[in-house]
Protein backbone atom coordinates (compact mmCIF):
# COMPACT_ATOMS: atom_id res chain seq x y z
CA UNK A 1 0.00 0.00 0.00
CA UNK A 2 1.68 3.16 -1.19
CA UNK A 3 0.79 5.99 0.79
CA UNK A 4 1.10 9.53 -1.28
CA UNK A 5 1.56 13.02 0.02
CA UNK A 6 -0.81 16.15 -0.22
CA UNK A 7 1.98 18.61 -0.01
CA UNK A 8 4.87 18.89 -2.72
CA UNK A 9 8.01 19.88 -1.41
CA UNK A 10 9.37 23.00 -3.40
CA UNK A 11 12.94 23.30 -4.45
CA UNK A 12 13.46 27.39 -4.21
CA UNK A 13 14.00 29.11 -0.86
CA UNK A 14 12.98 33.08 0.25
CA UNK A 15 15.87 35.86 -0.05
CA UNK A 16 14.19 37.85 2.30
CA UNK A 17 16.96 36.66 5.12
CA UNK A 18 19.92 37.73 2.23
CA UNK A 19 18.68 41.00 1.89
CA UNK A 20 18.53 41.62 5.56
CA UNK A 21 22.27 40.71 5.70
CA UNK A 22 23.01 42.73 2.84
CA UNK A 23 21.48 46.10 4.46
CA UNK A 24 23.50 45.20 7.63
CA UNK A 25 26.60 44.80 5.68
CA UNK A 26 25.92 48.48 4.23
CA UNK A 27 25.32 50.12 7.41
CA UNK A 28 28.26 48.95 8.79
CA UNK A 29 30.68 49.68 6.22
CA UNK A 30 28.72 53.50 5.36
CA UNK A 31 29.76 53.90 9.70
CA UNK A 32 33.05 52.27 9.11
CA UNK A 33 34.23 54.30 6.25
CA UNK A 34 32.93 57.67 8.04
CA UNK A 35 35.25 56.96 10.78
CA UNK A 36 38.40 56.24 8.41
CA UNK A 37 39.15 59.59 7.73
CA UNK A 38 37.40 62.24 9.10
CA UNK A 39 39.36 65.20 9.26
CA UNK A 40 41.60 64.64 6.68
CA UNK A 41 43.62 67.47 4.40
CA UNK A 42 43.49 66.77 0.69
CA UNK A 43 47.08 67.19 -0.71
CA UNK A 44 48.34 66.22 -3.35
CA UNK A 45 51.56 63.97 -2.85
CA UNK A 46 53.56 62.67 -5.86
CA UNK A 47 55.60 59.74 -5.40
CA UNK A 48 59.61 60.10 -5.30
CA UNK A 49 60.10 57.57 -8.03
CA UNK A 50 58.17 59.75 -10.43
CA UNK A 51 58.14 62.89 -11.33
CA UNK A 52 54.79 65.41 -11.44
CA UNK A 53 54.22 67.42 -14.65
CA UNK A 54 53.28 70.52 -13.21
CA UNK A 55 55.15 72.33 -10.11
CA UNK A 56 53.84 75.02 -7.99
CA UNK A 57 53.76 78.36 -8.90
CA UNK A 58 55.66 79.03 -5.75
CA UNK A 59 57.54 77.37 -3.51
CA UNK A 60 58.42 77.36 0.20
CA UNK A 61 61.47 75.73 1.74
CA UNK A 62 60.94 75.21 5.59
CA UNK A 63 64.94 74.84 7.02
CA UNK A 64 65.44 73.65 10.93
CA UNK A 65 68.06 74.30 12.67
CA UNK A 66 68.36 71.27 15.21
CA UNK A 67 71.11 73.20 17.37
CA UNK A 68 69.23 76.54 17.82
CA UNK A 69 65.53 74.91 17.46
CA UNK A 70 65.05 77.30 15.38
CA UNK A 71 63.13 77.34 11.89
CA UNK A 72 63.61 79.29 8.55
CA UNK A 73 61.01 79.79 5.88
CA UNK A 74 62.48 80.19 2.43
CA UNK A 75 59.49 81.83 -0.42
CA UNK A 76 61.07 80.60 -4.23
CA UNK A 77 64.40 79.38 -3.23
CA UNK A 78 65.45 82.50 -2.06
CA UNK A 79 68.22 82.41 0.77
CA UNK A 80 66.56 85.44 3.03
CA UNK A 81 64.37 84.01 5.81
CA UNK A 82 60.89 85.48 5.59
CA UNK A 83 59.24 85.43 9.00
CA UNK A 84 56.18 83.62 9.32
CA UNK A 85 53.99 86.27 9.71
CA UNK A 86 54.91 87.66 6.39
CA UNK A 87 54.36 84.39 4.42
CA UNK A 88 50.76 84.50 4.47
CA UNK A 89 50.75 88.48 2.45
CA UNK A 90 53.70 87.92 0.11
CA UNK A 91 51.84 84.49 -1.30
CA UNK A 92 48.99 86.69 -1.74
CA UNK A 93 50.10 89.07 -3.34
CA UNK A 94 52.42 86.28 -5.74
CA UNK A 95 49.49 84.55 -6.23
CA UNK A 96 46.86 86.70 -6.29
CA UNK A 97 46.47 86.90 -10.50
CA UNK A 98 46.85 82.68 -11.28
CA UNK A 99 44.42 80.53 -12.09
CA UNK A 100 44.75 77.48 -10.29
CA UNK A 101 47.75 78.57 -7.07
CA UNK A 102 49.90 75.63 -6.10
CA UNK A 103 52.82 75.88 -3.56
CA UNK A 104 55.25 73.50 -3.87
CA UNK A 105 56.18 72.70 -0.39
CA UNK A 106 60.20 71.60 0.31
CA UNK A 107 60.59 70.60 4.38
CA UNK A 108 63.68 68.74 6.25
CA UNK A 109 63.12 65.81 7.48
CA UNK A 110 63.98 66.82 10.90
CA UNK A 111 60.57 69.36 10.58
CA UNK A 112 57.90 68.77 13.15
CA UNK A 113 54.58 68.08 11.29
CA UNK A 114 53.37 71.22 13.32
CA UNK A 115 55.15 73.64 11.39
CA UNK A 116 54.29 71.88 8.09
CA UNK A 117 50.47 72.09 9.23
CA UNK A 118 50.69 76.02 10.23
CA UNK A 119 51.82 76.31 6.43
CA UNK A 120 49.21 74.04 5.00
CA UNK A 121 46.82 75.88 7.12
CA UNK A 122 48.04 79.11 5.10
CA UNK A 123 46.94 77.36 1.93
CA UNK A 124 43.72 76.22 3.20
CA UNK A 125 42.51 79.56 4.06
CA UNK A 126 43.07 80.96 0.91
CA UNK A 127 42.27 77.52 -1.47
CA UNK A 128 45.48 76.87 -2.78
CA UNK A 129 46.79 73.81 -3.58
CA UNK A 130 49.76 72.11 -2.05
CA UNK A 131 52.64 69.72 -3.58
CA UNK A 132 54.52 68.25 -0.79
CA UNK A 133 58.05 67.91 -2.78
CA UNK A 134 59.87 64.56 -2.25
CA UNK A 135 63.44 63.52 -3.05
CA UNK A 136 63.50 60.78 -4.97
CA UNK A 137 64.57 57.09 -4.04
Amino acid sequence: MAIKRNTKIQAGFTMASMTDIVFLLLIFFLVTSTLINPNALKLLLPKSTNQIPDKGQVSISIKHYQEAGTFSYHIDGNRTAVPFDEIEPRLQEMLEDTHEPTLSLYVDKSVPMEQVVQVMNIAKRNLYKIVLATSPE
